[in-house]
């Protein structure tokens, strides 16, 4: 079978780069702030790498990949079919039967097992989920770490009863204050009354839509997390995390450190689901 090299660059240095990339003795290169890999593949794994990554970007810049010789047609194109049949096994949203979604919610929610591994990583006792939808992470911060109290405010009068309901399948119900309105405005006022935030941890899942840009996308492209880190709100919390897009530019919040979490299940364990920002 053919062998092809295989040049990959704009790779950040903060991504588990074997996971993503695979088996194929890799070699890797500093190309400015970025990192380049290299490698020698067969035709299938080539294809089937550069199916995996088409059109993906990481830190606010896409990928560029180059394969030479080129693959033929059909070896590309059988690659993608592999590929698209590989993504319809996912991680898991909710793991347990009767949880309660809605179309958004069965797009946005962050998976069971990695919701419940960035929950365990939190060493706050109190957090603050500024915008909860169904549940999902809420949940996870109830059942692992450190938190004793979970705050879930969410806009949505029918998105909140599910997460209510998610949170009682999931016997966590009484660790949740679950709080209908605007995340800004109850902070703010919590603020104004005199609230101490510093022992609480501000937690922002800010909705993304289907039509994210893969390639690479800023802080202005989500209003609630850019509200939420103006100096006035940031600073009184003990700690921010925000979970975003792989292609997020992470240098937009300023200080913070990025960690990536892949999916468990076969069709998508080298695939970055999403990364977490800290602050």
């Amino acid at each position: 079978m053919p062998v092809h090299r295989v040049h990959i660059a704009k790779l950040p240095a903060w991504l588990d780069l074997r996971r993503l990339l695979g088996p194929g003795g890799w070699r890797f290169e500093a190309e400015g702030a970025r990192l380049a890999a290299h490698a020698e593949l067969e035709t299938e794994a080539a294809c089937d790498l550069a199916a995996r990554l088409r059109g993906q970007g990481f830190d606010g810049e896409a990928l560029e990949l180059h394969i030479e010789p080129p693959p033929g047609r059909s070896a590309t194109r059988e690659a993608r079919t592999r590929d698209a049949r590989r993504r319809r096994e996912t991680t898991p949203g909710f793991s347990r039967a009767g949880a309660r979604l809605d179309a958004e919610g069965r797009m946005s929610l962050t998976p069971e097992a990695l919701a419940l591994r960035m929950a365990k990583a939190n060493t706050l006792p109190e957090v603050i989920d500024a915008g909860c939808g169904a549940g999902g992470n809420a949940i996870a911060f109830a059942r692992a770490g450190a938190a004793k109290r979970v705050v879930a405010i969410e806009r949505d009068p029918s998105r909140l009863a599910d997460a209510r309901h998610n949170a009682k399948l999931y016997a966590v119900a009484d660790r949740i204050d679950f709080v209908e309105g605007d995340a800004l405005r109850w902070l703010d006022t919590q603020r104004e009354a005199g609230r101490d935030f510093r022992q609480s941890l501000l937690f922002c899942d800010p909705p993304w839509g289907a039509d994210w840009d893969r390639k690479g996308c800023r802080l202005s492209d989500f209003p609630l997390l850019e509200a939420l880190c103006s100096p006035a709100r940031h600073e009184a919390f003990g700690a921010l995390w925000a979970k975003l897009p792989p292609s997020f530019a992470v240098s937009q919040l300023e200080g913070a450190s990025a960690q990536a979490y892949f999916g468990e299940a076969e069709g998508d364990a080298r695939r970055v689901k999403f990364v977490v920002l800290r602050t």
